[in-house]
């Protein structure tokens, strides 16, 4: 059957991402787009901070990005401090971009690793570009300085932004461009008998909407996905057992630059998130409620906030884990109706951009097939598997004893696919990154050496390169790094040029 008509359940940042990417279908063909959405149901609304790939899904939609970021608050995130992960007092950045460069088809890190046995003491780190401009303040975009000057790396970044007014912003984009909003809140969802797709909702205040494909973003409930379809939730929880968070946005009054990156500080059982957009930050305590009570959780969040509290807190609960099927029948679900994991490395939004891109590759108006739905599912799938190992590393890779949260991270037996990970990292430094995986070696080497995993060995490749000539050219791009970074503005000074935002 034909899709002449899709129907959006549920608004927030993900409905909203899902409206405004599909509009660009109605060009030049009769299609409906309608999403619906109750102005008394709240949305969570703590997703501030994103990675690199949101990028690109602006610059699909051709969003001015100063114009975006002027009216969300944004502000630029080179990557993620990690805090009290290893052990407490360690601090450690995850950054968005490369550590130097491959030499020789052998990846920087065993170069590094290769010098440092011969008595180099630079830290890794100070081959990235974005660590060293977020340890000092710093910010500038590629574009700014690559006109001039060809032999700098360039800068990877993403934002740090309001999540419900990106939602607003997008509405009026998706509204301009055909997408019909309803308010109303869904009571009744009718399923056709032989088929089983969901081919009508219907509205407490009257009225039914008819669709031929629907989109779940009605958040942990599920609405069509698993209240309607029943298709079941698979647990993830025993690896990644936090099931609680607090959030607690915060007036930043003491006139401080925002810092360009996110922060998440390990606590007892559990961490907290600090997204420092332009004139506020928002704050959040992730936790687990098997080793935690709510009251302790938002004490040590109060304890830990600098600023005066904008609202009152907000408690989430929440199971990790991912719907068995993504798309069932003729209905795709994106956003916390397919799944939740922390938000420890801002994969929330990310996954949303994903899910919608491969649902619009995938996608046939002239009707639904199986295959699709295989495929769809069986790719998610895998990205979230990749992402959850990901996540799970951070807890397991520590050296805490000091609450019983941790002792049971540090213990608790993870996917034969970490494992691997970590061997073969220990042996000599191997990050394979499989087909499309989100997280670079970059990224899972950052982790593990800021967490105390040791490479024990490098590539045997790294000791057939000419040595002079290495540590001339490593010379060279560190001097490169230093002298951007050196020149760059402070990242107060650069949002106040390029996208400034009104105070709240």
């Amino acid at each position: 059957m034909a899709i002449q008509n899709i129907i959006i359940v549920g608004g927030g940042t993900a409905g909203w991402m899902a409206a405004a990417a599909l509009s660009r279908l109605k060009q030049n063909r009769e299609l409906g787009i309608t999403l619906i959405e109750s102005e008394q149901i709240g949305t969570v609304g703590v997703g501030e901070a994103t990675i690199p790939p949101f990028v690109e899904f602006n610059e699909l939609l051709e969003i001015d990005e100063r114009e975006m970021l002027a009216s969300v608050q944004g502000s630029f995130k080179l990557g993620i401090q990690f805090e009290n992960w290893g052990k407490i007092g360690d601090s450690y950045i995850h950054p968005f971009g490369a550590y130097g460069y491959a030499m020789g088809g052998i990846s920087f890190h065993h170069i590094w690793h290769r010098l440092a046995n011969s008595g180099d003491n630079r830290p890794i780190q100070v081959f990235n570009v974005e660590t060293m401009a977020a340890h000092f303040g710093k910010f500038a975009r590629s574009e700014d300085y690559q006109k001039t000057r060809d032999d700098l790396p360039p800068v990877n970044y993403a934002y740090h932004l309001d999540a419900g007014q990106y939602a607003m912003f997008l509405r009026k984009y998706a509204e301009q461009r055909g997408v019909v909003r309803k308010e109303g809140k869904i009571c009744d969802v009718q399923l056709d008998s032989e088929s089983g797709f969901v081919t009508s909702v219907k509205l407490e205040e009257g009225g039914v909407i008819e669709g031929d494909l629907f989109i779940d973003c009605s958040g942990f409930r599920g609405l069509l996905i698993e209240e309607a379809l029943e298709t079941g939730y698979e647990d993830w929880s025993h690896w990644l057992p936090c099931n609680r968070a607090v959030a607690l946005p915060c007036k930043r009054d003491d006139g401080s630059p925002p810092p360009p990156f996110t922060r998440a500080t390990a606590h007892k059982a559990g961490w907290q998130w600090q997204v420092p957009l332009q004139h506020r930050n928002g704050n959040g305590h992730v936790y687990c409620s098997d080793f935690m009570e709510d009251q302790e959780a938002l004490d040590i969040l109060t304890g830990n906030i600098r600023g005066k509290p904008q609202a009152e807190p907000n408690f989430l609960r929440f199971k990790t884990g991912y719907r068995k099927k993504f798309w069932n029948k003729n209905v795709v679900a994106l956003g916390l109706s397919a799944g939740f994991m922390e938000p420890l490395e801002s994969t929330s939004i990310h996954l949303v951009n994903t899910g919608i891109n491969k649902l619009i590759s995938m996608l046939s108006l002239d009707g639904i097939t199986q295959t699709q739905q295989d495929a769809f599912n069986r790719l998610t799938l895998r990205e979230y598997s990749r992402i959850r190992d990901f996540l799970i590393l951070h807890y397991n890779a520590t050296s805490r004893d000091d609450t019983d949260f941790w002792n049971y991270v540090r213990t608790m037996d993870v996917p034969d696919s970490l494992t691997e990970k970590i061997e073969l990292f220990k042996a000599n430094g191997q990050i394979f990154r499989e087909e499309d995986e989100l997280f670079t070696e970059t990224s899972w080497a950052a982790v593990m050496m800021g967490q105390g995993i040791a490479m024990q060995g490098h590539n045997a490749m790294a000791d057939a390169i000419d040595h002079a000539r290495t540590r001339k050219e490593i010379d060279e791009m560190e001097q490169s790094i230093r002298y951007l970074v050196q020149h760059m503005p402070g990242h107060g000074d650069y949002l106040a040029n390029y996208c400034p935002a009104k105070a709240a």
